[in-house]
């Protein structure tokens, strides 16, 4: 069985909650889906966003939808040096004491003590795609990138298995450049 799978590149983001939501955008705010994502039911939104850190902002911010129960932000470490944000590398979700930032929408703006990550690579698996694999979630592997004149093996790559996932690896945009990846790119998990 091949251990390929596509790998994507994840650009700088936020997930909103409705709360949040609604002091950015107005009162009853909804996402509008603007683009479906290789994951099941998440899309790209119409909506933007500006995070400010304390040196400077990044206008035009994507958001990605549909509402999460907490609002967390995901940025290149290069984003985050860049307006001055001290943000960890964690699984999307693990935000307990990550960076802190401000989030301006056209209705409102909102202070966020922790959410601000640099989300650790991933590969986004089923159950049946992870048993063929012989991984399991939250396993740490190793994957191969045969890209022209860049290849590379990344390493600390968490796998996560749930039924609502479809096959993709998600790196942040820092990794996607330093290994020239491209459209199609497929990833391999190999043993060291």
């Amino acid at each position: 069985m091949s251990k390929k799978f596509i790998v994507e590149t994840s650009a700088r983001h936020v997930h909103l909650s409705q709360e949040h939501l609604e002091i950015l955008f107005g009162k009853d705010a909804k996402l509008t889906n603007k683009k479906d994502l290789s994951q099941p039911g998440q899309f790209a939104c119409e909506e933007r966003v500006t995070i400010v850190g304390p040196k400077k902002e990044m206008p035009n911010v994507s958001i990605l939808g549909p509402v999460r129960p907490e609002t967390q932000v995901e940025l290149s470490a290069t984003d985050a040096r860049s307006i001055g944000i001290t943000a960890p590398i964690r699984e999307s979700g693990d935000v307990a004491g990550s960076g802190a930032c401000k989030i301006v929408g056209p209705a409102g703006e909102v202070e966020i003590s922790q959410g601000v990550i640099i989300a650790k690579r991933h590969i986004h698996l089923t159950p049946e795609t992870a048993a063929e694999m012989n991984v399991k979630d939250k396993d740490i592997v190793w994957v191969k990138l045969d890209t022209d004149g860049r290849k590379a093996v990344l390493g600390d790559v968490v796998v996560r298995v749930s039924d609502k996932y479809a096959p993709a690896m998600h790196i942040d945009t820092d990794e996607s450049n330093a290994v020239s990846a491209f459209n199609g790119l497929e990833g391999e998990i190999v043993t060291l």
